[in-house]
């Protein structure tokens, strides 16, 4: 039997505003070719399909084909919920929808209820355990005590065992949406240390054939048969620095044979640019960031005026832009800046931050109420707690 990994769609997500749809049906047309292409037996997806618990009409309209791409390719698919799913929405009809082959596991219950597909060599049994949030599915495990992620976890593969135990020679996959010990997490991933630890340890998974992972969003290998497939498109510009791709996962008679990478194509590039302006829009070396996804980091003297309008005339995708003095972040430094100086100085270089240079007449002003504020001060020092009261009123 031949398995396509992939996780972490995010259907429905924003980059700094900018609406993926488009993108997201890209790459779940290029998953549908993979699967026609390397003749792919089934397909799983252990969480995160939407990004939003309440997707919008247009997110379910993207996911939906997708979903019907996959299958018109030849391949049936299983899927879990994942934290930023909601298992009753994405639940809804799931009998009905396997008798289309689209299998949903969404619930505690349904975790030790496997798929079970058949090749020349037998049952395969697939396990969709969904995101479990501890606070919440700790009693219906019957671990009241739990309070890890870890413990929930074990719990559900505790009622996994019992029933692969009686399904003697059984291949078995498990599809988890878990933070597992060893896994390198990307920065666009919301945590899930809420209700406790969030990690999990490998072992958790011992004995299974092949493990599925979602949650993180690079493809990592934890061990030979425990993987994470990442997200099919980059959710933050950390996500730059590495490519995105799906594994390949191949069962025979006695359980993982091999494992593939295949690397997705990108939909649209990622750059960061570090320059003035003047240098962002006419340094020739920039070119392929054109049609790329563009965070600008702007290093002009003077924080320049509208400068996402003016840099989008050569980048028409730049979503990001953030100024920084060429002398770097002075809030960083503020003590070592104020140290030693007058209130006054302090108060001429606030005004000149945000404003420009006071003119001779704020000056002026500012010696005044600074003058006046210490006075007040000496006096509320001199005669106690009622010249305070006096002075605050």
């Amino acid at each position: 039997m031949r398995m396509l990994h992939t996780s972490d769609w995010h259907i429905g997500r924003t980059f700094h505003g900018v609406d993926l749809l488009a993108d997201q049906d890209s790459a779940l047309r290029a998953i549908a070719e993979l699967v026609r292409a390397e003749s792919v037996d089934v397909v799983v997806i252990p969480g995160d399909i939407y990004d939003r618990s309440i997707p919008s009409a247009d997110a379910i309209a993207v996911c939906n084909r997708g979903f019907e791409a996959i299958r018109a390719a030849g391949a049936v698919i299983v899927a879990t919920s994942g934290n930023h799913d909601s298992p009753t929405r994405l639940g809804a009809g799931a009998r009905f929808a396997a008798a289309g082959g689209l299998h949903l596991r969404t619930t505690v219950a349904g975790a030790e209820d496997p798929v079970l597909l058949r090749d020349e060599h037998g049952e395969v049994a697939f396990y969709g355990i969904p995101y479990l949030e501890p606070e919440i599915t700790r009693a219906e495990l019957g671990v009241p005590q739990a309070r890890s992620h870890a413990e929930i976890l074990d719990a559900a593969m505790g009622r996994i065992r019992v029933d692969i135990e009686r399904r003697a020679g059984t291949r078995t996959v498990v599809l988890a949406h878990a933070f597992v010990v060893g896994g390198e997490s990307t920065g666009s991933e919301r945590s899930i240390s809420v209700g406790g630890v969030e990690t999990v340890p490998r072992s958790a998974f011992d004995g299974i054939d092949y493990v599925a992972l979602g949650h993180l969003h690079s493809p990592q290998t934890l061990s030979e048969s425990v993987r994470y497939s990442g997200s099919p498109l980059a959710y933050s510009f950390a996500e730059n620095s590495h490519r995105k791709a799906v594994w390949i996962v191949d069962l025979d008679e006695s359980g993982l044979r091999a494992v593939h990478r295949r690397d997705l194509p990108a939909v649209r590039g990622l750059s960061r640019l570090t320059g003035t302006v003047e240098e962002l829009l006419g340094d020739p070396a920039h070119s392929a960031a054109e049609e790329h996804y563009v965070s600008a980091t702007l290093t002009d003297k003077a924080r320049p005026v509208d400068a996402l309008r003016t840099l989008r005339d050569r980048f028409p995708h730049i979503v990001h832009v953030e100024w920084s003095r060429p002398e770097g972040n002075p809030e960083l430094r503020y003590r070592e800046r104020v140290h030693g100086r007058r209130d006054i100085e302090v108060a001429r270089s606030f005004i000149a931050d945000v404003r420009g240079t006071p003119s001779t007449g704020e000056i002026a002003w500012l010696d005044k109420a600074l003058a006046a504020a210490v006075a007040v001060t000496e006096r509320a020092g001199d005669t106690g707690p009622a010249l305070a009261e006096d002075v605050s009123a």
